[in-house]
């Protein structure tokens, strides 16, 4: 319309400009701090979508290359060689001895020939590359450089034209996480987009769904993924994905990063920070879980929170505000005073409308101990309203169970249709753990607050001959296990005993965890469906039936 407008976004945020690109209705930028970003214009505001870090070691870049084949070059400099990066293989792409930035260069690629010019002691060099046949054969692209951890499903897409594809989050110790489709038709996993912003692995993922975020578009959805791990690092992000039928993988994901919390960083923030013990920099969060029921007009403001299993002893409790892209600690205990290892939140709901957030943690002891955390959480948010400090107090547990001999590496809890809540928990020992709890409200001033009942428990030893690292309440009788023996179980809840139902074999080797979900045909039959992680990445699929049957091999 011929009005001038500008935008400002500050300079302090990195540490020298580069270059600046405008690709596909984004702006990237470049810096001399190893990252590029992802920007957009929103209100005549600049907003980072995401910083992306190529390499390792890679920490002066000057320009972004985008290829006609959909490929992402990233050219920079690495001590005194030139490199180009690519951001589909992973890999150096070219890697010359050049001595160094602060050089004058140009860089020009086509898919016959690749040129380097550049002075060095004033001297023009040129470096001339012809086009080759590649004699690397890829048989199965990898998804990430080393192991597994963790893995989570966000939902599934309808595409025009396509079959429903899954979308899935995966962690691992090469400290990236990855967005991938995963077809049942093609047996294929397409990665969509690479989070890179953590500096040590990453161990556990968590999502949030809130109302309305699965519909998304017309035929999309949008999730709030929370990653943590090494160096008590959280990311959140904002994950918008939809059906794009031009696309090789059928999906457009686009990727907001949204905040980051550091426990060392909000140490040195704090107040006669002299007087306390500085917290242990190689804290690890084993385990995040989101607190369900806490997006009611009980808060004034859009809060999410997050409970993390700390590996020094700790249980946490994050508020998220996204709006204002900060984290903020609410609460924390050291009851357990070891190893956290895992946390599983979990909401119990009155017919009167009374609610209440409970949380339930586990440690390396074979402890299992229930928290009421409704009153921190409502705590936080009045005084966060007043921009005064939280006062981190989660106080003690409600009931503290010993389940198991050693540690308790997989959870999960689900409730019952008359509103009990059966938590299912499996060991280092190969042990399966089953309790059946009772929530009630405490009547008169002695008894006030939440109480919890244990009904019923009971335990399997020897369930598996490794670690149980996967666990799931499929349905009140039925039972999950999943094993580092590479055994996944169907158990059948009967008084006072588990029994086996069926085995199957998986091919994942030293399995990290699993995450499960139901879908109804359109025949009506309910099938059951598992993503498996650990050296690699299984999905299965089958019905739950009471019927024992004998061993399988699971269908890739």
């Amino acid at each position: 319309d011929g009005t001038r407008r500008s935008a400002l976004w500050p300079a302090a945020t990195v540490a020298s400009f580069t270059s600046v690109t405008i690709h596909g209705g984004y702006i990237y930028s470049t810096g001399r701090d190893g990252v590029y970003r992802q920007l957009r214009l929103r209100d005549q505001q600049l907003e980072v979508l995401q910083k992306h870090r190529p390499s390792k070691g890679l920490l002066w870049i000057e320009e972004l290359h985008f290829t006609s084949d959909g490929d992402l070059l990233v050219l920079g400099f690495h001590a005194d060689n030139f490199v180009v990066w690519s951001s589909r293989t992973g890999e150096n792409v070219h890697c010359i001895p050049c001595g160094g930035g602060h050089r004058s260069w140009s860089y020009c690629s086509s898919p016959l020939v690749k040129v380097f010019a550049f002075i060095k002691s004033g001297d023009v060099m040129l470096y001339h590359c012809e086009a080759e046949p590649c004699e690397q054969q890829v048989l199965l692209p990898s998804l990430h450089g080393r192991e597994i951890t963790c893995v989570r499903r966000l939902g599934a897409v309808e595409v025009p034209g396509h079959a429903t594809v899954n979308l899935f989050v995966t962690g691992s110790e090469d400290t990236t996480a990855c967005v991938l489709v995963l077809s049942e038709n093609s047996r294929a996993a397409v990665p969509l987009a690479r989070l890179s912003d953590h500096i040590s692995s990453v161990r556990t993922l968590a999502v949030a769904m809130r109302p309305g975020d699965e519909g998304f578009g017309d035929e999309g959805l949008s999730a709030l993924l929370f990653s943590a791990g090494g160096r008590a690092q959280i990311e959140c992000y904002r994950l918008l994905c939809a059906g794009d039928a031009a696309s090789e993988s059928a999906v457009a994901c686009q990727v907001i990063h949204v905040a980051s919390h550091r426990l060392d960083k909000h140490w040195e923030k704090k107040k006669n920070r002299h007087k306390l013990v500085k917290m242990d920099p190689e804290t690890r969060y084993m385990s995040l879980s989101v607190v369900p029921g806490t997006s009611t007009k009980q808060l004034p403001t859009p809060w999410k929170f997050l409970a993390a299993a700390c590996s020094d002893g700790s249980v946490r409790i994050f508020g998220l505000l996204e709006a204002a892209q900060k984290f903020m600690l609410v609460a924390e205990s050291f009851h357990h005073q070891r190893c956290v290892l895992k946390v599983e939140a979990f909401l119990h709901t009155w017919a009167e409308g009374e609610r209440r957030q409970l949380l339930c943690s586990a440690a390396t002891d074979g402890s299992i101990a229930f928290w009421d955390i409704t009153g921190p959480i409502m705590d936080a948010v009045s005084i966060a309203l007043l921009t005064k400090p939280v006062s981190p107090a989660l106080g003690a547990p409600l009931v503290t169970i010993m389940a198991h001999s050693c540690g308790v590496n997989s959870l999960h809890i689900r409730e019952t249709p008359e509103g009990q809540h059966l938590v299912a928990s499996g060991s280092d020992d190969g042990s399966i753990h089953m309790c059946l709890l009772e929530v009630a409200l405490g009547r008169g001033e002695a008894a006030a607050g939440t109480c919890l009942q244990v009904l019923e428990r009971v335990s399997r030893p020897c369930a598996h001959a490794a670690h149980v690292t996967g666990i799931r309440v499929l349905q009140p009788e039925l039972l999950l296990s999943a094993s580092v023996d590479q055994r996944l179980t169907l158990w059948k809840r009967c008084p006072g005993e588990l029994v086996p139902l069926s085995t199957t074999f998986f091919h994942v080797p030293d399995l990290a965890e699993l995450d499960c979900w139901e879908v109804v045909e359109a025949g009506g039959e309910l099938r059951y469906y598992c993503v498996l992680c650990g050296q690699g990445l299984e999905m299965v699929c089958g019905t739950a039936s009471c019927k024992p049957s004998p061993p399988q091999e699971a269908p890739q």
